[in-house]
């Protein structure tokens, strides 16, 4: 289980800020979203792979740190875009997540693909990534702490002779 860094100066890398995309619902990543681009047109693009829907085989480990096993299947969604700029880059932006929502793989897509630029990754990592990176920290904590109050500590009480 990866954290996340939430301090402003931190840039994540394409790994981290693609992992905070794919745990992103889509109504808080599109206001995020737009909300960081502040009026700007993105740039247009191009499917690679518009998206689809399939399924993706989870696996699982015995004790958490045993022997792999196929737990099942779930659906994903995965998106691939290029962008066309003006400047000759063509930075590719990709999307996977879990659930069936094509438009929340475009946003995540297109936001991957933006974050390759320099015009906006800076903004982006500040508006974006690291808003959305706090959020799922905050959200971790919440559940940690709701799981903690659950908690029951087991002893045994030794006979004396």
């Amino acid at each position: 289980m990866s954290t996340f860094s939430t301090e402003p100066h931190e840039a994540l890398g394409r790994r981290e800020w693609m992992a905070v995309l794919a745990r992103t619902p889509r109504d808080v990543l599109q206001q995020t979203f737009d909300a960081a681009l502040d009026g700007a047109q993105a740039p247009d693009y191009e499917w690679l792979r518009a998206p689809d829907i399939g399924l993706a085989m989870v696996r699982g480990r015995i004790g958490g740190t045993g022997d792999a096993f196929n737990l099942g299947e779930t659906t994903v969604t995965r998106a691939t875009l290029r962008l066309r700029t003006d400047d000759g880059s063509a930075p590719v932006g990709v999307a996977v997540h879990m659930g069936r929502d094509k438009e929340r793989a475009t946003l995540a897509a297109l936001a991957d693909a933006l974050l390759q630029m320099p015009r906006y990754a800076t903004q982006l990592q500040a508006q974006l990534i690291a808003p959305l990176a706090a959020r799922i920290a905050d959200e971790r904590r919440r559940k940690e702490s709701q799981a903690a109050a659950t908690k029951v500590e087991f002893f045994t009480m030794v006979r004396g002779e």
